[in-house]
């Protein structure tokens, strides 16, 4: 079957280590809608880092917002819109307690952060399209939160604490290492594979004739749902484990690579 539908990752995958879509990115894009398959966009970013992107791509379908817990269209439109359990955030900082990593929470697309200084937030500056709201305390919002990130370069801590957060709350959240320095716990319902699924269904098309496109640890849910999924050049190993094609990198027009590759070729002309 050929594809009608191409669901991308942003971080890592559809954007260059600057955070920008390149021309030759934008230009395959341009090509595969004008061969009739469906684009769009799926992300552990806020809304208001998506915006940017579908401004740039022309993306007026759905999208998909942290990880799919928000599903919404460039006009405002929301279709999806889920937010972490109050006890699981609470729950979450509990564990946490006064481990040595920064906190950022996102709620109402504003990113609420307990310090604007370390090696990452320049990057989230960029890839949220908006500067951190430097707060205290963190409890008004744990009844209201889109996503709680916990921030640490040390990868050994970031490894315990998700483990622990995990195995308290694994059912009740997503709770998945975006990058190996992300710790992020999202709504159950906010992980990729229900949101290619849901992305899917509002596209009209079937998860057989579906392409996914990732890198890391959570792309792969919407990578095994895929009719056809396939790892960045930069992707780890266990994202290369279970896709069926992998292109170049993020820094090499990996996606341009992939459509014209992989997905242009099996379109009938």
């Amino acid at each position: 079957m050929s594809i009608r539908l191409l669901v991308s990752d942003v971080d890592g995958t559809l954007v260059d280590k600057d955070k920008k879509v390149t021309s030759a990115t934008v230009d395959a894009v341009a090509r595969l809608k004008a061969a009739g398959v469906g684009f769009t966009i799926i992300s552990a970013r806020p809304r208001s880092g998506m915006m940017p992107i579908a401004d740039l791509l022309g993306i007026d379908e759905p999208m998909g917002a942290f990880n799919g817990g928000i599903v919404f269209k460039r006009d405002g439109t929301l279709i999806e819109h889920h937010m972490i359990k109050p006890e699981v955030a609470r729950g979450a900082m509990a564990i946490i307690g006064d481990a040595k990593v920064d906190t950022w929470v996102f709620s109402g697309d504003v990113w609420y952060a307990s310090t604007d200084q370390g090696g990452h937030v320049g990057s989230e500056r960029k890839a949220s399209a908006q500067n951190p709201v430097v707060i205290d305390s963190f409890e008004h919002l744990l009844g209201k939160a889109d996503k709680i990130t916990f921030v640490s370069d040390d990868e050994a801590l970031l490894r315990d604490l998700h483990a622990k957060v995990a195995a308290e709350f694994g059912p009740k959240a997503t709770i998945v290492q975006s990058q190996t320095y992300y710790l992020d716990i999202t709504p159950v319902e906010g992980n990729k594979g229900t949101g290619i699924c849901e992305l899917a269904e509002a596209f009209g098309v079937p998860l057989a004739q579906t392409a996914a496109i990732g890198d890391q640890a959570n792309d792969i849910a919407m990578l095994k749902r895929a009719g056809l999924a396939i790892a960045m050049g930069n992707a780890s190993a266990d994202v290369r484990a279970v896709v069926h094609e992998v292109t170049s990198a993020n820094d090499a027009d990996g996606v341009a690579n992939a459509i014209d590759t992989f997905i242009l070729t099996g379109v009938p002309a």
